[in-house]
């Protein structure tokens, strides 16, 4: 028996596709998507991608511009989020954290938050080193498990979640590599749990190094990451505890803050 919710909940199908396109669109940025390009990546017919669309820019969630006619967000999601900010988004307090972080290691530091199963950049500091890796960015989204932010996020989650996690998601493999296979990447959330910290060694770009670091909100649970990425001849074996150790004091330092701010 299917008991997932758009099995067993009236409107849910729908509102999962909607909300897949909204996630879509805010992802692509000021570039925007065609019709074809969201009904691909969001595996549905182009009718059925267009109605939704029709219907959620009737809400003002989304926009399509008339010259490209690609669709953009709309302005109703900004003033959703303008009153979602002040619950969820910890920029404000992650700011100065984040830039001495980059600072301090010289390497590109990131900010990011959970949703749902997948990470969203939200802040990105770069360091002083000249040669830079652009795997993140602001808006930027990978699965949990996948990054290193997603990864150390994954591994501090109780362990029935993981589980659900895996169970939702057996295209990892397939769309990521070999290397999130179910088995390997419960590997890496053993030693990362073990360490502390996640390392990812260029499993999304080769030769581009990422450490990430769980923040916890006031109850002790992994909302947040801190990251580091940078080329992999600046991530050595004998660097990495190095940076590790600096990446989970500053985690620690905003943990310390979200939950003072929580009070």
């Amino acid at each position: 028996m299917d008991n997932t919710p758009s099995a067993t909940v009236p409107g849910a199908q729908a509102i999962a596709r909607a909300a897949s396109l909204l996630r879509l669109v805010t992802g692509a940025g000021d570039g925007g998507l065609t019709v074809a390009d969201l009904a691909r990546r969001a595996d549905l017919t182009r009718p059925t991608t267009h109605r939704l669309l029709s219907a959620l820019r009737h809400e003002g969630l989304v926009d399509q511009d008339e010259r490209t006619g690609r669709w953009m967000p709309g302005p109703e999601l900004y003033l959703m989020g303008t009153v979602a900010a002040s619950r969820y988004d910890i920029t404000a307090i992650a700011r100065d954290i984040v830039r001495s972080l980059a600072v301090r290691t010289e390497e590109s530091a990131f900010l990011s938050v959970r949703r749902g199963d997948e990470t969203v950049c939200l802040l990105r500091e770069d360091g002083a080193f000249p040669i830079r890796s652009f795997v993140l960015s602001e808006g930027t989204r990978f699965p949990l498990g996948v990054a290193s932010a997603g990864l150390a996020i994954l591994a501090f989650l109780p362990p029935h979640d993981v589980d659900a996690y895996f169970d939702r998601h057996p295209e990892l493999p397939e769309r990521h590599g070999a290397a999130h296979a179910e088995p390997r990447l419960r590997a890496r959330l053993r030693e990362t749990h073990a360490r502390g910290f996640a390392v990812n060694p260029g499993l999304i770009v080769p030769g581009s190094y990422g450490l990430g670091a769980a923040v916890f909100t006031a109850s002790g649970h992994p909302q947040w990451a801190l990251s580091l990425t940078g080329v992999e001849f600046r991530f050595t074996p004998d660097r990495i505890p190095e940076l590790g150790r600096t990446l989970l004091a500053h985690a620690h330092q905003l943990s310390t803050r979200v939950a003072a701010s929580a009070r």
